[in-house]
C-alpha cells in the first residue's frame, strides 16, 4: 500500500435483505489514480461506489478519506462528485444554469461563478453551447454537461457510474478517449465503474474486478489481462481459451492431452491447474519441426481487425484462435504456442465440497436438502463435508424428479465440455461439469444420486 492513499477501503460488507452484495472488501487509491470497478450486473460495483459517495451505508467497515474516516459524512459534505448513468440534467434550466447550479446554492459571487462556469465548459469541449436547452442536446454532450457539473466543485475524487453506457458504439469510444484526456489534465482521482471490459483495458491505470460482492483481482490492465490469478477473470477480460491442465513439474504442463514447455514454476508436481492461452496467441505454422499440434478448421469469421477461427484439434479439443490470415473451412493446420503464452493457474477447486450433517443411517442433509448416501463410519447428527465430483451432478430441465433448483450464473467452456456454476435456491453455489448446453439464466433441476456423494470428515479437503 503507498504511504498516503488518498481513499482506504477497510473490511466493507452490505446486504440487502438475505442477500450480501458486498463482502469484506479491501482496497485502497492512490491520489491522482483513474481506477475501474470491473465486473457484471449485480457484483457489487455500483454499491460499492454508492458507499463512496455516501449514498448507500455500509453494514460493517469503514471508509478513509486522506486518512479520515466519512463512512458517516453524508454525500453533501464530502469531497466527492459523482456521474450517474443518467445523467439527471435540470431540463427546466439551460447547460450554463445546469452547471453553475452547486455554486449558485454556495452562493459564490457571481463572477466567479461565470469564470469558473467558462472554464470546466471548456474543459468538456462545450464553450458554445451555454444558452442551449439540455433537452436539444445529444446523448455525448449531455454527458459532457454532467460531467462539467460534477467537475465545477473541484472535487478530490470524481466518481463515474457507467457514465458512456447510453451512447452508441462510436460515441462511446470518442468519449473514453476524452475522458482519459481529462484525467491528465485535471490530475485529480477517477473511480469509474463498468461492465465494459475494453473499457475498463481502455482507460484505466488499476482495474478491480469484481464478482458476487467479492474482489477477485486487482491490477493493470496489461497484468489483468495477462496474468488473470482465476479462470473467471480470464474468461470475462477478453477471449481466452480455458483448458484442464496437469502441472507434470517446473515449466511444465500438459493440456489438450499434448505437453508443452511453459514459463510457470511453483505448482509443485502432477498437480491439476488450469491453463489460459489466448486466441491471438496460438500460432499457425508450415514448418513440420515447430508444430506442437495439429487441427482442422471449422469455422472462419471475420471480425474487422482479424479472423476468428475455431478448430478441432488432433485430440478431440476445440480451441478458438485469432488471426489477420484466414484459413478455409475444412484445412487441416499446423500449430504451436510459445511457452511465454501459456499462462497456468491454481484450480480454485476440484470438486464440490459442502458443509453436511449426518441425519439418519443412510441420509445426510446439505444445501437445505436431504439427500440419500453411505453413510457407513459416520454417526446420527455428525458434522461432515459433502463431495461431490463436477461431472455427476445431473442438471434437469424439469423439477419433478430434482432434488433441488437453481438458477445457471456461470458458464466456462473448457474445450471439451462446459463448467457451469449454479446458484441454487438457498444462495449456494453448486458446480457442475456437462457436455449440454445451458444458457445463463436458466432455471434447472439439480440431481445427485446416492452413490456420487462422498462423505469425509468435517474441514477435510481430500476426497
Amino acid at each position: 500500500m503507498p504511504k498516503n492513499p488518498i481513499i482506504q477501503i477497510e473490511h466493507l460488507s452490505k446486504s440487502f435483505g438475505d442477500k450480501q452484495v458486498l463482502s469484506d472488501i479491501n482496497l485502497y487509491v492512490r491520489k491522482g489514480e483513474f481506477i475501474t470497478l470491473l465486473g457484471p450486473s449485480g457484483c457489487g460495483k455500483t454499491t460499492l461506489l454508492r458507499m463512496l459517495g455516501g449514498f448507500t451505508a455500509p453494514d460493517s467497515g469503514r471508509i478513509l478519506l486522506e486518512g479520515k474516516d466519512i463512512s458517516d459524512v453524508p454525500p453533501y459534505r464530502r469531497p466527492l462528485n459523482t456521474v450517474f448513468q443518467r445523467y439527471a440534467l435540470f431540463p427546466h434550466l439551460d447547460v450554463y444554469d445546469n452547471v453553475a447550479f452547486g455554486l449558485k446554492l454556495q452562493k459564490v459571487p457571481e463572477a466567479d461563478i461565470e469564470k469558473r462556469v467558462k472554464k470546466v465548459l471548456k474543459l468538456v469541449s462545450m464553450s458554445d453551447y451555454e444558452d442551449r436547452d439540455v433537452n436539444s442536446l445529444s446523448g455525448g454532450q449531455q454527458q459532457r454537461v454532467a460531467i462539467a457539473r460534477a467537475l465545477i466543485n473541484q472535487p478530490r475524487v470524481l466518481l463515474l457510474d457507467e457514465p458512456l453506457a447510453a451512447l452508441d458504439l462510436k460515441m462511446r469510444k470518442d468519449m473514453q478517449i476524452e475522458l482519459k484526456e481529462m484525467h491528465r489534465k485535471l490530475g485529480i482521482t477517477f473511480i469509474y465503474v463498468t461492465h465494459d471490459q475494453e473499457e475498463a483495458l481502455t482507460l484505466s491505470d488499476t482495474i478491480v474486478v469484481m464478482n458476487e460482492g467479492k474482489i477477485q483481482q486487482i491490477g493493470t490492465p496489461i497484468d489483468i489481462y495477462n496474468e488473470p490469478v482465476n479462470a473467471f477473470v480470464a474468461d470475462f477480460i477478453g477471449d481466452s481459451n480455458i483448458l484442464n491442465g496437469k502441472m507434470f513439474r517446473d515449466r511444465r504442463v500438459a493440456f489438450i492431452k499434448h505437453e508443452f514447455d511453459c514459463v510457470d514454476e511453483g505448482f509443485g508436481e502432477n498437480v491439476s491447474v488450469d491453463v489460459v492461452v489466448r486466441p491471438e496467441d496460438i500460432y499457425f505454422t508450415n514448418d513440420p519441426a515447430k508444430c506442437q499440434f495439429t487441427a482442422k478448421v471449422n469455422s472462419c469469421t471475420f471480425k474487422g481487425v482479424h479472423y476468428e477461427m475455431w478448430v478441432d484439434t488432433d485430440t478431440g479439443y476445440e480451441l478458438m484462435i485469432q488471426d489477420y490470415d484466414p484459413y478455409p473451412v475444412g484445412s487441416e493446420v499446423m500449430l504451436y504456442i510459445d511457452p511465454d503464452d501459456i499462462q497456468v493457474m491454481k484450480k480454485e477447486r476440484r470438486f464440490n465440497a459442502f458443509p453436511a450433517r449426518v441425519t439418519g443411517e443412510g441420509r445426510v442433509m446439505f444445501l437445505d436438502t436431504e439427500f440419500e448416501c453411505n453413510t457407513e463410519g459416520f454417526a446420527v447428527d455428525e458434522a461432515v463435508t459433502a463431495t461431490v465430483r463436477f461431472e455427476k451432478v445431473d442438471l434437469l430441465d424439469h423439477e419433478e424428479e430434482a432434488d433441488l433448483t437453481g438458477n445457471v450464473v456461470f458458464i466456462l467452456y473448457k474445450g471439451d465440455h462446459y463448467h457451469l456454476t449454479v446458484k441454487t435456491e438457498t444462495g449456494e453455489n453448486i458446480w457442475v461439469d456437462t457436455n449440454d448446453i445451458w444458457d445463463k439464466g436458466d432455471f434447472v433441476g439439480i440431481k445427485i444420486l446416492p452413490a456420487d456423494i462422498k462423505l469425509v470428515k468435517a474441514e477435510s479437503g481430500d476426497e
